[in-house]
């Protein structure tokens, strides 16, 4: 059984899963017991800032959770502001973990490091190496000095950041000619679609359309293991929590899996399986509790799911009709009525359109939002913003143009940026002081040549 409220479907099989989500958000994204008996003892209502700001005067300080609903309250939602454009699609945009540094990745040969604080001023422009098709990921280092990215192939490369762009082969403090992931005697004939740098800096690991999981000790300067560990492509994988024990990743075989390296005998099997999407897995982020993440699927659906409920085996769906190919096909109508008939998620959102490539979603941040929404990226070249425990949408942002694959929320202003197939990196504030422009897609900018010229 399943209710319907607004976007989301939350499974009644287990209400205390459900109910303990639910309270944790509260517990980070709603204002304190000190601040609301300060402002309405007695009722329990949504307290105004007005009577928060009020009741910080004779209480002080506020709390975590005050600052997180306060600034939760503001959505980046005025906008969009043109970061940067150019000759070709944006693939990938991410904010540093505090911030200062935005990184966006392009399907011709640039990546761009942007400095925020500093007017969104180019910091540095790099020149790819060896890029096949475009580049599918890039990594940031914990301490901001490394950047690693991917691309069509079996080599990652690492730039450094406050190089001089000398080359090393060696060295992991200047550019790599190159890091090879594939195993002795394999042939380069794979792509690596997702790269993560470990908490500690010391690893990598990457998922590749070889089925599997690839592991690089930067120390060693080597390939430490390689796993099979999907039946199709790896399309994404993700720590889940600082620590680095414990590895989520997703593939086109539609299943979740969990890698405890603490414990597992062997790489290659899974501490447990989570079953729910009935189409493929492209992207994956965690609450970085250890616990929880959420998933993209090209099913048209994001879900979220506790690991506790994982199970020893995979439960694949059986998917009925004809072939269906989402890089050039639209969803058929018929799939979207189909659900998993052993869905272990905790609950699914709806609205967003994931076609033609590995379009990723995210949590919101701790530190301004109590990690009260998920955002998305679309292929009708918007970002959705979801509440996490209603499933409501509370925010579609239109960047006008072509599919949006990536998207950023900054860890402590109310600021979004997306990257567009329309070569766009583009910025969403509250409430924002730039006049706003009209940003027109190059599709629009010919329609409107093509009718001048009739």
């Amino acid at each position: 059984m399943h209710k319907e409220k607004n976007n989301v479907e939350i499974l009644d099989k287990d209400f205390t899963i459900d109910d303990e989500i639910s309270q944790l958000t509260k517990l980070r994204s709603e204002p304190s017991e000190n601040i609301r008996k300060a402002t309405y003892p007695r009722q329990k209502i949504p307290v105004p800032i007005v009577r928060m700001l009020s009741g910080r005067e004779t209480l002080g300080k506020f709390a975590l959770s005050d600052c997180s609903h306060a600034l939760g309250r503001y959505l980046p939602v005025n906008g969009p502001w043109c970061i940067d454009r150019t000759d070709s699609r944006a693939y990938v945009s991410q904010f540093s973990d505090d911030g200062s540094l935005l990184i966006a990745g392009f399907q011709g040969s640039d990546i761009r490091v942007y400095d925020v604080d500093n007017y969104w001023k180019v910091q540095k422009n790099i020149t790819v190496k060896s890029l096949r098709w475009t580049i599918t990921d890039t990594s940031l280092s914990p301490n901001k000095r490394h950047l690693a990215y991917a691309s069509m192939s079996a080599t990652v490369h690492i730039v450094d950041l406050g190089s001089s762009m000398k080359e090393s082969h060696a060295n992991v403090t200047e550019v790599h000619d190159g890091l090879d992931f594939s195993a002795i005697g394999e042939e380069e004939t794979f792509g690596i679609f997702s790269v993560k740098f470990s908490s500690d800096g010391r690893e990598l690991v990457a998922g590749s359309s070889y089925d599997s999981i690839h592991i690089y000790d930067l120390e060693a300067n080597r390939l430490k293991s390689r796993f099979e560990a999907h039946l199709c492509d790896v399309n994404t994988v993700a720590f889940a929590d600082e620590t680095g024990n414990i590895l989520y990743s997703g593939g086109d075989d539609s299943i979740c899996k969990i890698w405890d390296r603490r414990c597992s005998t062997s790489d290659s099997k899974a501490a447990g399986n989570l079953s729910g999407h009935i189409e493929g897995i492209t992207f994956i982020d965690s609450r970085g509790d250890g616990r929880y993440f959420i998933s993209n699927g090209k099913d048209q659906t994001t879900k979220l799911w506790d690991i506790r409920r994982m199970s020893s085996k995979p439960a694949y769906f059986k998917r009925r009709g004809p072939h269906w190919d989402y890089r050039y096909m639209a969803y058929p109508t018929k799939a979207k009525s189909w659900k998993h008939p052993k869905d272990q998620s905790v609950a699914t959102y709806r609205g967003h359109s994931v076609l033609c490539t590995l379009i990723r979603c995210h949590f919101s941040p701790p530190h301004n939002t109590g990690q009260k929404y998920i955002y998305t990226g679309s292929h009708d070249g918007c970002i959705y913003i979801y509440e996490v425990v209603t499933g409501a949408q509370v925010a579609r942002l239109d960047l006008g143009g072509s599919t949006v694959r990536d998207c950023s929320w900054h860890p402590h202003y109310p600021t979004l940026v997306g990257s567009s197939w329309d070569s766009i990196v583009a910025r969403w504030e509250f409430p924002g002081t730039d006049s706003k422009p009209k940003i027109e897609s190059k599709w629009k900018k010919r329609r409107r040549s093509e009718r001048a010229l009739q």
